[in-house]
């Protein structure tokens, strides 16, 4: 058990072989390998946070932002099992989440092993919704249920479009 005290901040490559282990010991399947993690470090379309309590990865969060859109996708999370019920998820997600409004996203999808009642329950109590489910979608045959929240509300001020919204002006007809 670790002490709750620990800090969220955004990958560095050093943290490859850290992140590697926790994929090895949270996962069976569907492992992000390191040219991956390699990736999401580097590239601007993804927000990869790890939790890191003193020298050591407790866990880790991936946000891919799609292009072309104002949807992100909630693409891994996991935590190590000796840090697991210290808050590291919930504050992963908050932090995910806070990102992507930052970035100007508007809502954030992800997918959830049917088996995994522990996510699955930490992302309804973060109010996310089901929307659907996907048949034999792991690796290993699993299903998994396609969950959905609105990352903005009424403080949508922020948000511009990249093109201005005209009034139709005219009677619509078919």
């Amino acid at each position: 058990m670790i002490n709750t005290e620990f800090l969220l901040r955004r990958a560095v490559p050093g943290d490859l072989d850290a992140l590697l282990a926790i994929e090895q010991v949270c996962f069976d399947s569907d492992r992000l390998s390191r040219r991956s993690f390699r990736h999401w470090i580097q590239d601007e379309k993804g927000i990869l946070l790890v939790a890191e309590h003193g020298e050591s990865i407790w866990g880790y969060g991936l946000v891919w932002c799609l292009q072309g859109t104002r949807l992100t996708r909630l693409y891994s999370m996991a935590v190590h099992p000796e840090g697991r019920g210290q808050g590291i998820a919930q504050a992963l997600l908050n932090a995910l989440e806070d990102q992507a409004r930052e970035r100007g996203f508007l809502s954030m999808r992800l997918e959830v092993d049917t088996r995994n009642a522990a996510a699955k329950g930490l992302y309804e109590r973060a109010g996310y919704c089901i929307f659907g489910e996907y048949h034999d979608y792991y690796d290993d045959h699993g299903d998994a249920l396609r969950m959905h929240k609105a990352l903005r509300g009424a403080e949508q001020a922020h948000y511009q479009r990249a093109t201005p919204w005209y009034e139709q002006t005219t009677a619509f007809t078919c």
